[in-house]
């Protein structure tokens, strides 16, 4: 028999067997977090460096519990237009020519100018209906009628303007729309929502006071053989430990761009596809840019591949 919602969000332990499940390895904390976002109906804003699992929770939360997951990709000058809604003009003015051709119609039995406009302020009120309304991921969310997890990704990528426009709905789960009103998310059905930032400006306190804080940070090489081997279970044991290894030595090094579990999870990859056994300076020469993204940080480590090779490797 098929799990509802309260028994795999029963208890922190259980999400974490249903979050390992699915080959997504949740610590505590982030359990916890999880498990308090659901029971107490509060966003989560997760904070932490790009490529460490922030995105995915939100996605695999929505896979653990069966509902879709409404994605808001942030970027700097979005609006309500893309966020929240906007009207559907080209309906309007196909409409606006109906009616033109039906004018003296509409008009039929008005007496003097105010009524007239008081006919035709009727019709108007209807282009600016729930007809004539085209829903973005915010209003998309409060609407959803089976509920949705909701994912505002990078809000550290938008404007201050923006995160303004996020406060009621974060608090009161609602949006004012000023033709329509003020809708309002079904009680029992209200968006599980998770916001990412990658730290690239500070959030503001009137967001961050109306979300649960969860911070997440890389892995330890422990978690991180985890990682890689719930996401690629056919690679060997000892090769797994090997490139866990070497990340995490690159981790501590002075780079733009240390690489993340996203990059690991690749490089296990591709040493698979390449048929590897082991690593080796000439191996990790050929496939440095998978994990390292910028020339200037692959130029600098090149000197020292073969201290690192060898740390990775007496370190298995």
């Amino acid at each position: 028999m098929a799990l509802n919602n309260d028994d795999r969000l029963a208890s922190v332990d259980v999400i974490q067997q249903n979050f390992e499940s699915r080959n997504y390895i949740a610590n505590k904390q982030i359990a916890t977090a999880v498990f308090l976002a659901y029971h107490l109906g509060k966003p989560v804003l997760i904070e932490g460096p790009p490529g460490v699992g922030k995105t995915e929770l939100a996605k695999t939360t929505a896979e653990m519990l069966d509902l879709e997951c409404v994605r808001l990709q942030c970027y700097e000058g979005l609006d309500e237009s893309k966020a929240i809604y906007e009207w559907k003009y080209g309906k309007q003015l196909l409409y606006t020519q109906v009616l033109k051709e039906t004018l003296n119609e509409v008009l039929q039995g008005a007496k003097g100018l105010s009524q007239s406009v008081e006919k035709l302020h009727e019709f108007g009120d209807i282009f600016f209906s729930n007809e004539f309304l085209e829903p973005r991921p915010l209003l998309k969310a409060l609407r959803s009628d089976e509920g949705c997890v909701l994912l505002i990704d990078e809000v550290d990528k938008s404007d201050h303007e923006f995160e303004s426009l996020l406060l009621e709905m974060l608090s009161d789960f609602q949006i004012s729309i000023p033709e329509i009103g003020t809708i309002k998310a079904n009680p029992d059905r209200k968006p599980l929502v998770f916001l990412t930032s990658n730290n690239t400006r500070e959030i503001s306190d009137a967001l961050k006071r109306r979300c649960l804080h969860l911070y997440i940070p890389f892995p330890d090489g422990d978690l991180e053989k985890q990682i890689i081997h719930a996401r690629v279970p056919e690679i060997a044991d000892n090769l797994r430990n090997q490139l866990v290894n070497f990340v995490q030595e690159l981790r501590e090094l002075d780079l733009k761009k240390v690489p993340a579990i996203s990059e690991t999870i690749d490089w296990a990859r591709t040493l698979i596809l390449l048929h590897s056994e082991t690593l080796d300076q000439d191996l990790v020469n050929q496939t440095l840019n998978v994990i390292l993204k910028f020339q200037e940080d692959i130029e600098s480590v090149e000197p020292e591949l073969a201290t690192l090779t060898n740390k990775a490797l007496k370190d298995t």
